[in-house]
């Protein structure tokens, strides 16, 4: 009995030791170690720092860190932050408006058609002053929505100030559940030619695309083409990806593939209806902002020749995340595969800069042939088959826009009309008033030159080089005030569109901005024209 009592514990210290060795020569040991260095480092910071350490501020900073060196897509989620995951779902429980901080109050930026916020009697530019009795100044706009937040049917005691009135208004808002349409505006926009615009890959988006084109050809039994708008669609659920492509393309095609890490986790997404619109001709919209899902579905398009993309290239964004829990209600999203197309090709960027991709010559791109023979490159987005370069916005709009300077005269603009006429005949021809509402803030322009100079300044002083250069620096800067004092003028178009998209939306929603960003839409005229067009944009697909 004794020996073999004896045998058995050394068969058990001679596996622990052959596991160990293992351990020591393998990956698992260095797991192993690093985690005891990272545990030591945190006990003797915790005991000997001159200062006392917040646990759960070291630690994020240490995790942060950590998924940091990986691609922009890991992420780790703390308890507080989880509620955003529901909201990006298309469905969540709150007052069903946007939020922005301006003059360091939360403001409701953008209240949703028929939402609580709506039905209470919000107004974009509102400011939040207080919820529930306590103070929201100097509360980031994501603190104020997670305090709104909460189950429908409960009430939240919200006091604002309104632009144009003294006394503050004191409200009691329900909250309720809120929807975000995934498809905020479809119908004709020249002659038979459709259109449908998809915000987001939210539940329901093939269905709601689906029956958008379903009630235009009832409306218009001689519809000839279809113009899907991805342009600023960041993506979304997959299978709703594998659902739109399912609108246009045969059942059973191949939509998406994954590969990771794990062979056996790897997975095909196929078609499984009959679509709703084989052969109408297609045309999508896209461009740099449009990502993920919206990837999918216009590279499937572009891989099985069944239509023509005009636009921008896309974002590049071909990975697969998925969510798991750490404990304590937190959570790591992390990339585990790659999205490949049909042709093969993987659209997802390989070089990034602060976060975003860099754009990546062609040379240095793998052809791919989609099903007729054209040649698609994969690495760095999807390239439209028809390139049209998006201006920049010029700086003087970024300016504005960053002091908030264009929604504030909306707001005001706003408060003295009760209605303006439907989007399509709407023009907005009081510029002059936008002008003069600036000069009064105080804005003062400073483009990138001017900021130059006074930088340039500064150096010439500090190396205390002659009064000559001082003057002769000076000189210039008057030369540039002189030239920023024009740009308003200069750049009267660009602005009058701004404002009148937004003050559309004041009216009519996201629906309102979207009709009217199409009346001045370079993109779209080139899909109308091609569709028009039927022996270009068959080349286009030869």
């Amino acid at each position: 009995m004794k020996s073999k009592l004896r045998l058995a514990l050394v068969a058990v210290v001679s596996l622990s030791l052959l596991a160990f060795t293992a351990m020591q020569s393998g990956k698992y040991f260095e797991i192993s170690k690093n985690i005891e260095i990272f545990t030591n480092v945190y006990k003797e910071l915790n005991t000997w720092y001159v200062d006392d350490l917040d646990p759960a501020t070291v630690m994020r900073n240490g995790i942060d860190a950590m998924v940091g060196s990986l691609d922009p897509y890991t992420n780790y989620f703390s308890e507080s932050q989880i509620e955003g995951y529901r909201q990006s779902e298309g469905q969540y429980d709150g007052i069903g408006a946007q939020i922005t901080v301006i003059d360091g109050h939360p403001t409701i930026a953008a209240p949703a058609e028929n939402s609580p916020a709506v039905q209470a009697g919000l107004n974009a530019g509102d400011q939040i002053l207080e919820v529930n009795g306590e103070s929201a100044q100097g509360r980031s706009s994501e603190d104020v929505q997670s305090i709104l937040r909460g189950v429908p049917g409960t009430v939240v005691q919200i006091k604002v100030q309104r632009p144009g009135r003294k006394d503050p208004i004191d409200i009691a808002l329900m909250r309720g559940a809120v929807n975000t349409p995934n498809v905020p505006h479809s119908g004709a926009v020249a002659g038979h030619i459709g259109y449908i615009a998809l915000t987001t890959f939210t539940p329901d988006a093939g269905r709601n695309v689906a029956k958008a084109l379903r009630d235009m050809r009832t409306d218009d039994p001689d519809l000839k083409g279809i113009v899907l708008d991805l342009r600023g669609n960041g993506g979304g659920l997959l299978r709703e990806a594998v659902e739109v492509s399912n609108v246009f393309i045969g059942k059973n095609e191949l939509v998406a593939s994954t590969r990771g890490k794990v062979p056996e986790r790897d997975q095909e997404y196929r078609t499984r209806n009959e679509p709703t619109a084989a052969d109408l001709p297609l045309v999508i919209l896209i461009d740099k902002n449009s990502a993920s899902a919206s990837e999918i579905v216009s590279g499937v398009i572009q891989d099985l020749d069944r239509g023509v993309l005009v636009g921008q290239q896309s974002y590049g964004k071909g990975l697969v995340q998925n969510t798991r829990d750490v404990g304590y209600n937190a959570r790591l999203k992390m990339t585990t595969a790659k999205y490949y197309i049909p042709s093969g090709r993987c659209i997802q960027s390989v070089q990034y800069e602060n976060g975003e991709p860099i754009n990546i010559p062609d040379d240095q791109r793998t052809p791919f042939k989609t099903r007729s023979g054209r040649t698609v490159l994969d690495g760095g987005g999807v390239k439209p088959d028809v390139l049209i370069a998006h201006p920049e916005t010029p700086e003087i709009v970024k300016e504005l826009n960053a002091k908030h300077l264009i929604f504030k005269f909306v707001t005001e603009y706003c408060q003295k009309h009760d209605s303006i006429a439907p989007v399509e005949e709407f023009r907005f021809s009081d510029f002059e008033d936008f002008t003069a509402f600036v000069r009064k803030s105080g804005f003062r322009f400073e483009s990138s030159a001017g900021k130059g100079i006074e930088k340039l300044e500064k150096q010439v002083a500090d190396l205390g080089l002659s009064g000559a250069i001082q003057n002769d620096i000076k000189e210039i800067q008057k030369q540039i005030t002189a030239e920023t004092d024009t740009h308003l003028e200069k750049y009267r178009v660009e602005l009058i569109a701004r404002i009148e998209m937004d003050i559309a939306g004041r009216y009519y929603y996201e629906k309102g901005k979207t009709r009217q960003r199409l009346k001045n839409d370079r993109e779209l005229q080139k899909a109308i024209d091609l569709l028009n067009d039927p022996n270009e944009y068959k080349s286009l697909l030869r």
